[in-house]
């Protein structure tokens, strides 16, 4: 076994692991890191950013992480812009790696929070020219990291078709996967999963009453989001996702975050619902920083295989706790509120219709 050079490149890989016949989980230790290493490496081979750069990003959870782990290997200096929710856990991390944090002020909404911190980072910009925002939700060189997984998933499974089941949030995860994935095979189908709260599928009016689940939606328009590439949308409900992240605990032993939840259950749903497709889902990070929120709370998980979906045909019928649509890799007009179709539908026979 050769050594590592830095324990980012031991923990960016994720683990594939079979929980049924066809189902699989992409197991990541904290996901963005492959993602964030690719960025800026290739930011400095491009030359963007020289050796003496300090890389600004907002972020309250793993991908301050990464972004602190990328300074760390490559010597860059780190700063981070933050809400209170940063947990100590992570904080500790974070300051003892190097970074720098600043924390905004508590805001009523995840919107105002985003945006807050949004307009800090343009403040320091522009005392600061010499700082580089590398823009998680905006600049696609994020989406490079992922064609190592997709290799990996490729190379994991034999050759039935597959579907690939991942939270939305900046888009880059499930965008990149996708994207790597039907450069060889473009009937792979791409589930996106969202929080109730989100505005990215146009679900900002319907809100969700535990909490929005941040890391996987957004209350601020993320350019890198491409909805063309989706084929499905699933939005699931805190509870839901609880229950999901603790039958995944009990079923297979996966110690993974709420957001795995979420993907969890719309996954096996749809492994079961087509035994003929591999359906693998991504389990962005474990489940530490959910033991209170989500873990001391699993004598009230639901039985996931009394959960179902209700199929919609459009926004306006979205509703708690668990909707799904056939999204049919639309782009998406936010003043018409429902999706129009683009030029990149996938086919017929690789869309099965949402059953109730």
């Amino acid at each position: 076994m050769s050594p590592h050079a830095h324990i980012a490149d031991a923990i960016k890989a994720p683990d594939l692991i079979r929980l049924e016949r066809n189902l699989y989980v992409a197991r990541f230790e904290t996901m963005k890191v492959y993602s964030t290493l690719a960025a800026v490496q290739g930011l400095l081979d491009s030359g963007r950013i020289g050796p003496e750069a300090t890389l600004i990003d907002s972020s309250s959870g793993i991908y301050a992480y990464a972004l602190a782990l990328a300074c760390h290997k490559f010597g860059l200096k780190c700063h981070i812009v933050g809400s209170k929710t940063v947990d100590r856990t992570l904080m500790l991390q974070l300051r003892i790696l190097g970074a720098t944090v600043e924390q905004v002020e508590p805001q009523p909404t995840l919107k105002l929070d985003q945006s807050l911190r949004v307009a800090r980072i343009r403040e320091l910009l522009a005392a600061d020219p010499n700082l580089h925002w590398m823009q998680q939700y905006h600049d696609d060189i994020h989406y490079d990291g992922y064609a190592p997984v997709a290799a990996q998933i490729v190379a994991g499974l034999d050759c039935a078709p597959l579907s690939v089941v991942g939270g939305v949030g900046s888009g880059c995860s499930t965008g990149g996967l996708a994207r790597a994935l039907r450069a060889a095979e473009p009937g792979v189908q791409l589930i996106g999963v969202q929080p109730f709260g989100s505005m990215t599928f146009g679900c900002q009016h319907l809100e969700d009453p535990g909490i929005i689940i941040a890391g996987i939606g957004s209350s601020i328009p993320f350019r890198n989001v491409r909805h063309a590439l989706y084929d499905q949308v699933h939005w699931v409900s805190f509870d839901y996702g609880l229950s999901g992240a603790v039958a995944l605990l009990r079923e297979h032993a996966v110690f993974a975050g709420l957001s795995s939840g979420c993907c969890y259950l719309v996954a096996r749903r749809e492994a079961r619902r087509d035994p003929q497709r591999n359906v693998v889902f991504l389990a962005a990070d474990t489940g530490h920083r959910y033991v209170e929120g989500v873990f001391a709370e699993y004598e009230r998980a639901l039985d996931p295989d009394a959960l179902a979906p209700v199929a919609i045909e459009s926004l306006q019928q979205l509703q708690l706790p668990w909707s799904a649509m056939a999204w049919g890799r639309a782009d998406f007009d936010p003043a018409r509120f429902e999706p129009v179709a683009s030029g990149c539908v996938a086919p017929a026979t690789a869309e099965p219709a949402l059953a109730h």
